[in-house]
Formats: structure tokens, sequence, C-alpha cells
């Protein structure tokens, strides 16, 4: 599966629910075999049964992003939010996933918001992947765009 947004993320954003500098986004890393479906998954809860579980170096929840900018790119027709780059380090035994999400922790769906920690997105890692002891999983150039995903 490709990268994809969930559907449920367009309208939030357009309503004001996500707020990209201020809010708090982790990510996720999820065990092999998770298929991602924008229709359904909205929310960290629809996925989390699938999340890598917390040991060998991972812990369940995910990672903080930080050092997050937000810049218009007129030549692609789209605004661009970064964020710096994401890493685990596998102390024992060996860390399998087949793909990342980034969720906005700072959604709360008991205040106005439609899901509380909502997905932003799902980053697939191009099929099973397995990380040991010195071969550190690295998520660099976290990106995510706004306006023509076509």
């Amino acid at each position: 599966m490709a990268n994809a947004v969930p559907n449920s993320f367009d309208a939030m954003l357009w309503k004001g629910q996500i707020a990209g500098e201020t809010d708090t986004f982790k990510i996720i890393l999820l065990e092999a075999g998770f298929v991602f479906d924008q229709d359904a998954h909205h929310a960290y809860a629809d996925v989390s049964t699938y999340e890598l579980p917390t040991g060998n170096g991972y812990t369940a929840g995910g990672v903080t992003l930080t050092g997050v900018s937000i810049v218009v790119d007129n030549t692609t027709n789209r605004a661009e939010v970064t964020w710096d780059n994401v890493q685990w380090d596998v102390v024992t035994g060996s860390l399998v996933y087949s793909g990342a999400i980034l969720y906005d922790d700072s959604t709360d769906a008991g205040g106005t918001d439609d899901y509380t920690d909502a997905i932003v997105s799902y980053k697939d890692a191009g099929g099973t992947q397995t990380a040991t002891p010195g071969t550190p999983i690295i998520v660099s150039q976290i990106k995510e765009t706004v306006g023509s995903r076509e």
C-alpha cells in the first residue's frame, strides 16, 4: 500500500481542529501485515492494536515529533509541514514493522474535535522491515502536504 491520508483529516483541518504549529504530533510503528484504510482509520484507537508492543527499544504510544516547519510551495501548489527525523534504536531482539502512523496527540473528541488522537497519515515502509541491534530505524523527511494530492 502507498502512503495515505485518512479522509477525516481533511475535514478536521478545515474545521480548525488540527493546529500544525501548536498541537503535539506523534509517530508509531505498525506490525507487519497491517493494511491502512483511509475510510475507516481515523484515530489512534482505530490502529493501536496493530502497533508494535513496548520492548526491544520501542515504546507503545510513539515518539513525539519535534521541529515543525510549515511552508508554502508555489511550485507544487501546496503547503508542506515537516518535522525532524525520528530514530528507534533496537536494544535486544528485533523490531518487525511494515509502516508508520502520524497522529495528532492533542485532538480530543470530548471537546469539539471529531476524533481523539486523530490520524494525520500512514507511511508505508515498502513491505515488512526488520531492524536488529546496531541497525536503527530512522524515519526521515517526515512530511505532510495540504493541497493537490492527486
